[in-house]
């Protein structure tokens, strides 16, 4: 979904709320480790997985240049000056670890499949809430139907991930 911003023409222009400036940064940042472990995957996985990691790759790539567009308007750095931390766990919720990104990196076959897909659920699970969140905070009509759509995409990404570990006789892993 691609959403346009029109300057205004009062001397305040373009306006975000803190909430959405946040949203656009946290986001970012998590589509960027969405990203990673997509490129991370080795190549030699089952070809509709491959190609579910590359949809969401271009996806993320175009949200992401989406968000910062929106950042560079209101003149806002692209990445959060702070770090949320939930619990003392990764930084956002759904994050994987350096370790698990560094395991996905030596898997292949089967194992790959089943820990990247394992990986994306709990991820999206992290970027659905965030999305919900900014939905539910937001003022500004464009950032709330992108973070709609952001929900009903992963949402629907998740439930196919899902059904692929099913397949697999594999499990989620935990989400809080």
């Amino acid at each position: 979904m691609w959403i346009q911003f029109h300057r205004h023409t009062d001397e305040g222009g373009v306006r975000l709320t803190a909430t959405e400036i946040e949203f656009a940064q946290d986001m970012s940042v998590h589509h960027e480790q969405a990203v990673l472990l997509a490129h991370t995957l080795a190549s030699d996985v089952d070809p509709y997985i491959r190609s579910m990691a590359d949809q969401i790759i271009a996806a993320q790539t175009a949200e992401i240049a989406t968000m910062r567009g929106w950042l560079n308007l209101v003149g806002e750095p692209f990445s959060p000056p702070h770090q949320m931390n939930h619990g003392g766990g990764p930084a956002m919720p759904g994050m994987a670890s350096v370790e698990e990104i560094t395991r996905l990196g030596t898997l292949h076959g089967s194992e790959a499949e089943i820990d990247f897909l394992q990986l994306m659920v709990r991820h999206h699970r992290g970027g659905v809430d965030m999305a919900q969140k900014a939905f539910n905070e937001s003022t500004t009509q464009p950032v709330r139907l992108f973070a709609l759509d952001m929900v009903q995409a992963q949402g629907n990404e998740i439930g196919m991930m899902t059904t692929m570990l099913v397949a697999r006789n594999a499990a989620t892993l935990a989400y809080p």
